[in-house]
């Protein structure tokens, strides 16, 4: 089983300014001679860790990371202002610009194969391949699963905790309600309210417990921006008509492209997957049987690097 190539350290780190005084943290890792390929993190608002370019070959491969705006290190920390997906598709090719690259592979899981199939589907002719992980459609049935009910039956104990910050009566609408304390000027009840939902996700991600993957959710920073940012892109449909990324999914056909999703994938269940392999058949679809949703288990780990890996042996 292929696993995470070795640690590596960047070779450059900047930050690039964008609108409404957002600066995007953006790093590069690998061969400079390399395939150009560009990480996109999940959530929205996660921002990159560590690992993430473990997945690419560094001698073949010019790895460059990014926090989107108000993720990660990037600035302002957990801004809502001028951050959509639209803002986000521009960034990236802004990115790209930047670095003089004419077309790169696009590699993202969760938020990031939403964020990836939606640049892609606008920009089709600088993608490369498109490679995704746990796939989110971000429809408003995908929301309501996992916020509102269904893998509520999956994880009573945990749903118990995501809840009891939020009063009984206020509970119809979870999102809407969230939303309301993590944009509130109480700074403790923003910080509250984010360390709750952000936990939730954190706990439900992995097949089996993972307290590293909790911990790492549940700090301070990271939950902040995941929980105000993500309740801030549900709370206005992540920014998508409806449907849109399965209707103008036939933009992708001549984009060489790898689908992995957990099969006991809880937070973004695998119908989601499903259905975009229905609507894009050209692409290389792999269901990791044993696996829930975190990049970091050992199947989708292999599938993901057999995927890059691939790409390069095209590319070189």
């Amino acid at each position: 089983m292929l696993t995470l190539y070795p640690e590596i350290s960047s070779r450059k780190e900047f930050y690039l300014p964008v609108s409404k005084g957002h600066e995007l943290w953006i790093a590069e890792y690998g061969n400079p001679q390399g395939i150009p390929a560009v990480f996109l993190h999940g959530g929205p608002g996660v921002g990159c860790e560590s690992y993430h370019p473990r997945f690419f070959d560094p001698e073949k491969y010019r790895i460059i990371l990014f926090d989107q705006r108000g993720s990660g290190r990037s600035k302002p920390h957990a801004s809502l202002e001028d951050n959509t997906t639209q803002h986000l598709i521009a960034d990236i090719e802004r990115i790209r610009n930047e670095l003089n690259i004419d077309k790169w592979v696009v590699f993202g899981g969760s938020w990031g194969s939403t964020l990836g199939i939606a640049y892609a589907e606008t920009h089709p002719d600088k993608v490369l391949g498109l490679v995704l992980r746990g796939i989110f459609l971000c429809r408003p049935e995908d929301i309501a699963w996992f916020y509102q009910q269904g893998a509520s039956a999956i994880f009573p104990e945990y749903w118990q905790d995501y809840q009891a910050v939020i009063p009984e009566e206020e509970r119809k609408d979870m999102v809407k309600a969230y939303y309301r304390r993590l944009t509130s000027d109480d700074k403790q009840e923003q910080l509250k309210a984010a360390r709750e939902w952000s936990i939730w996700e954190g706990r439900t991600s992995t097949l089996r417990p993972k307290q590293s993957v909790t911990d790492h959710f549940g700090s301070d920073e990271v939950a902040l921006s995941l929980a105000r940012i993500e309740c801030h892109y549900f709370m206005h449909d992540s920014y998508l008509k409806p449907d849109q990324l399965l209707r103008n999914a036939y933009l992708l056909r001549d984009v060489p492209g790898y689908i992995v999703h957990g099969r006991y994938d809880v937070v973004c269940p695998i119908q989601q997957a499903f259905a975009l392999h229905q609507a894009w058949p050209q692409a290389d679809y792999y269901v990791a049987s044993t696996s829930g949703h975190s990049a970091s288990e050992p199947e989708i780990v292999h599938a993901l690097v057999k995927a890059t890996n691939e790409l390069a042996v095209r590319y070189s």
